[in-house]
């Protein structure tokens, strides 16, 4: 009889740290949000990010095998703002049971005028900015977000997961001392960001620059003839120094906008997500943009 309990106690508390060994699927739709999974759920999850580096998150579209990686997710995680515009189509394609996160959705956006043609997010000829992460403060709102969802999906790890993103807020307050000081190497009335699409307005907001994107919210979004004319004229007589490319775009237009302004070449910049090397992380991606930003333009 006793041999017989012996034995059911093991075999309950062998289940139980099965069940507590289980993770937590996550598919997570860009590459900032894997990060941030990653960083804040720690050994307690298992994330696939579907977007990967170097991928235009604009027209990205998922495949038959990311449809089953969604299926199986307990947590499908977006960055939102209508930058995942076939985000219905996924979730009826996949029959996902998870919840679907769009964690840009749950703090406030920017707002610019509309492209001749830009429709996601448009109101009253208005377009919502959906490149939110590139605001250190919104990626602090964002790693908290992330943590609340997966302690309400897993409230026995609540204070793994806090230690987690607690240690995630440390680094990017670390981030943004180093950013403050690194921008203040450049004098307020050079802080002017020629760049191939509007993605950096966060950024502008956050550190006193004026935005010029060649191209709208969308890498997809093709500048009028006019567009390209008015730019030119802004970088002559806004004295602007360099323009910026992107890492995932062809550069065709900018380097005839260089051609025609007279402006240097500032480097690349990665405007849509992580990248390679030394933009591998979010820290390194934002080291990697302020850098070549400060140093061109100084």
């Amino acid at each position: 009889m006793k041999a017989s309990l012996l034995c059911s106690a093991i075999l309950i508390l062998s289940l139980g740290h099965v069940l507590a060994a289980e993770k937590i699927k996550i598919a997570s739709l860009s590459t900032i949000t894997t990060e941030i999974a990653n960083e804040v759920g720690g050994g307690r999850v298992d994330v696939t990010g579907l977007v990967k580096p170097g991928v235009d998150p604009h027209s990205y579209e998922p495949t038959p095998d990311d449809l089953k990686q969604v299926e199986k997710s307990q947590l499908v995680l977006a960055t939102g703002k209508h930058m995942e515009g076939y985000l219905t189509k996924l979730k009826e394609s996949a029959g996902a049971k998870g919840d679907l996160l769009q964690v840009g959705d749950k703090f406030p956006s920017l707002h610019m005028k509309a492209e001749e043609g830009e429709t996601a997010g448009s109101t009253n000829g208005l377009v919502e900015d959906p490149h939110w992460w590139h605001s250190v403060d919104n990626m602090e709102r964002a790693a908290k977000i992330v943590r609340d969802e997966l302690i309400k999906i897993s409230p026995g790890d609540k204070d793994y997961f806090t230690a987690n993103a607690d240690a995630y807020l440390a680094k990017l307050e670390e981030l943004k001392r180093w950013i403050k000081i690194k921008v203040a190497e450049l004098p307020r009335d050079k802080r002017k960001l020629v760049t191939s699409h509007d993605a950096f307005q966060y950024f502008g907001r956050d550190y006193g620059f004026t935005i010029y994107g060649i191209e709208g919210v969308s890498t997809e979004d093709e500048p009028s003839n006019k567009k390209v004319s008015d730019i030119i004229d802004t970088i002559k007589t806004q004295h602007v120094k360099a323009i910026f490319f992107e890492s995932i775009e062809n550069p065709k237009v900018s380097k005839a906008i260089t051609h025609e302004s007279g402006a240097a070449i500032g480097g690349t910049l990665y405007a849509d997500g992580l990248g390679e090397g030394d933009a591998a992380t979010y820290d390194g991606m934002m080291r990697h943009n302020v850098k070549t930003i400060v140093d061109a333009l100084k």
